[in-house]
């Protein structure tokens, strides 16, 4: 299985239904990025922004944390989409990092404040077109479209210190225990985790090689910049957690 991001893969191992990856697969891949039980890897990190346009908000004037989006200043002047993997995944690291009532207060007020969307480029478009100043979305959004249109109106801000706003998420894959080709299962693994592989698959998306040693050769922000919160993917678990916090909210 080839996951957009790494929930269903912790539901299936927490089920059991994950055969363990060779040890040398995994070896090539930083800890924090695979299954706290070795069976799931992270193919590819990307990270949470806020892609901002300057013509509406200066980059000084964006808040210090992505907490602070909740707050009524920002009516009108942020959107989201909540039906993300990767902003429910954030939802999950507020929790982590401060807890189930900060959480549902953040969810509780950008669903007051911020503006819906039904996708993440539907979002990054409304703020590339000044429908909106910010936007909160994954980094490989914005340069998709740098693809498409050489010059962009908007920027993007990245969080540091830690802060919930900068997490890193991953693209995942495992094999299936109940696999009827368990051999090439796992030599498809590592052949995603081989330098080959991992250069297949970013050279076609503006995301983080998670072999180590590689990086992006996109244009990137490096890696070894980012400062995301102390989450692992692994800590998030099955993300059920933002999923009942934004039925509690209304936002699902």
């Amino acid at each position: 299985m080839y996951t957009e991001e790494s929930p269903p893969l912790n539901k299936l191992g927490e089920q059991g239904l994950l055969a363990k990856i060779d040890a040398s697969t995994l070896d090539v891949l930083p800890k924090d990025y695979v299954g706290s039980n070795g069976d799931w890897m992270g193919v590819t990190a990307r990270t949470r922004v806020v892609a901002f346009n300057p013509k509406l908000i200066a980059e000084k004037d964006l808040p210090k944390s992505v907490l602070d989006f909740a707050g009524p200043e920002w009516q009108g002047k942020v959107g989201f989409v909540p039906t993300s993997g990767a902003f429910q995944e954030q939802a999950v690291a507020i929790i982590k990092l401060h807890g189930r009532e900060a959480a549902e207060e953040w969810l509780t007020g950008l669903r007051a404040f911020g503006k819906v969307y039904s996708n993440n480029m539907v979002a990054l478009k409304a703020v590339e077109n000044g429908e909106v100043a910010t936007v909160l979305v994954n980094n490989y959004y914005w340069f998709a479209l740098k693809k498409e249109k050489t010059n962009l109106d908007s920027q993007l801000h990245y969080f540091t210190d830690g802060d919930a706003g900068g997490l890193i998420t991953v693209s995942s894959a495992a094999a299936l225990k109940s696999s009827k080709h368990p051999k090439e299962a796992q030599q498809l693994l590592a052949f995603m985790a081989s330098e080959e592989g991992q250069r297949v698959i970013t050279n076609t998306s503006a995301e983080y090689p998670l072999r180590k040693g590689m990086q992006s050769n996109r244009g990137l922000k490096p890696f070894s910049e980012l400062q995301p919160p102390k989450v692992t993917p692994a800590d998030l678990g099955n993300a059920e957690e933002a999923l009942d916090l934004e039925r509690d909210v209304g936002l699902n």
